[in-house]
């Protein structure tokens, strides 16, 4: 997982900006891309994010010069060398690692509530053979739950209903939701994350404790900026 430092970018993309298309210079984020493919060893396969739940599952072919990005929130693949990343700014990346095989997620609350991280352990677990027991799932930094607020839209989107008091104007809310004023919830997406891939059956899990919005040292964060950089997760398999 990459951070915002040790690359080129100025102003708001300083410095390790992996995103063009947003404002910052081009040649930049190209130096970026270029430092952080020396280090990996490889090029990333980059996806077309779209905060669905689509899986792809990526070849040597997706890693070539020129490649089109698929429109998808998740990959697997099964081929050393092939790097499955996730670009982010606030929404949670999430790494899978089986025997033979590893994935890669980009969970934002649509993409968590609409089964991004059951669709990819269910790809993962078919193309490797293996259980759900025998996946290892780390969770990247994202906005954490003391900083993402939401409406009800959000919760219902969970399938969560939560009834406002009518003499206080208080808001109740379920676990993983917690009330914040009438209308408003804070939301702990990384929680979430854990509670959907444990009912799967995955027992190892471990991250998710850094916060993007409160840490503005190290991590990009479009909810607190606006105008921001992208970060990457990736993870690949070796020889």
């Amino acid at each position: 997982m990459t951070t915002r430092r040790g690359g080129v970018s100025t102003g708001p993309f300083d410095s390790m900006n992996l995103r063009d298309g947003l404002g910052d210079n081009a040649a930049a984020v190209a130096q970026n891309l270029a430092m952080l493919t020396a280090v990996v060893g490889a090029p990333l396969v980059r996806l077309n994010q779209v905060h669905g739940a689509r899986v792809v599952r990526l070849t040597a072919t997706d890693a070539a010069p020129g490649s089109p990005p698929h429109d998808a929130d998740a990959c697997i693949t099964t081929e050393p060398g092939v790097v499955c990343s996730i670009q982010v700014a606030d929404c949670l990346p999430v790494l899978f690692a089986a025997p033979g095989a590893v994935a890669a997620a980009h969970a934002g609350w649509r993409g968590l509530a609409g089964g991004v991280l059951e669709s990819t352990l269910t790809a993962l677990c078919e193309a490797s053979g293996c259980a759900p027991d025998q996946v290892s799932v780390w969770l990247g930094p994202c906005i954490g739950p003391r900083r993402f607020e939401v409406g009800a839209d959000v919760l219902q989107a969970f399938g969560v209903f939560p009834a406002e008091t009518s003499n206080s104007g208080d808001t109740t809310g379920p676990r993983r939701f917690a009330p914040l004023r009438a209308g408003k919830w804070l939301v702990d997406l990384p929680g979430l994350a854990r509670d959907r891939v444990s009912v799967c059956g995955v027992k190892a899990i471990s991250g998710g404790t850094w916060c993007t919005a409160s840490d503005a040292s190290r991590f990009f964060s479009f909810r607190r900026d606006g105008v921001t950089g992208r970060m990457v997760a990736a993870v690949w398999l070796v020889e």
